[in-house]
């Protein structure tokens, strides 16, 4: 299979979990800055998936740079004190909303994908944060928008990765 092949079956959510997560731990093994950004390679990052249960709706950002519909993340920082710090502090920062908090029992899914270079790939630790009640978004400088989307109209704006980590969000709540 070539790498363009693995690729497109990343993006189509083949992957198993338990696979994916090791070769999270082997990108790590072989990279010690798989953590950074600056590791060309492939790096870590993390992200949150905003929900609001008692609405059923999660929270989207039109990413500035993709164009598309997306849960709120990115790169570790060196101040983050673990990827649940990082996702949250992520969330916040993307969303405008204080006060949100994680899901408990640590990341919801794992998502690899490709981007472009001068990297090849993000190996997306994903957790879901739960929005307090009324919350009232903002759009940051890294989103062209921030919207309120019912769980079912999810799938009609965003990718497969997005549905798939909402439904394990749900599943989980």
């Amino acid at each position: 299979m070539s790498l363009h092949d693995d690729a497109a079956l990343v993006l189509k959510g083949y992957e198993d979990q338990a696979d994916l997560r090791q070769a999270y731990l082997d990108h790590l093994a072989a990279h010690p800055d798989g953590m950074w950004k600056a590791c060309e390679a492939g790096h870590i990052t993390a992200s949150a998936l905003v929900v609001d249960p008692e609405r059923g709706q999660a929270l989207l950002t039109l990413h500035k740079k993709l164009g598309m519909w997306l849960q709120m993340g990115g790169h570790c920082e060196p101040e983050d004190t673990s990827l649940e710090a990082a996702a949250l502090r992520e969330a916040t920062e993307e969303s405008g909303i204080p006060g949100l908090t994680l899901l408990p029992g640590g990341p919801v899914r794992l998502d690899r994908h490709p981007i472009p270079p001068p990297c090849h790939c993000h190996f997306d630790v994903q957790y879901a944060a739960l929005a307090p009640s009324g919350a009232v978004e903002t759009v940051s400088d890294e989103s062209l928008d921030v919207r309120w989307f019912a769980y079912d109209e999810v799938a009609a704006v965003a990718d497969d990765s997005v549905v798939r980590l909402l439904e394990a969000t749900r599943a989980r709540l």
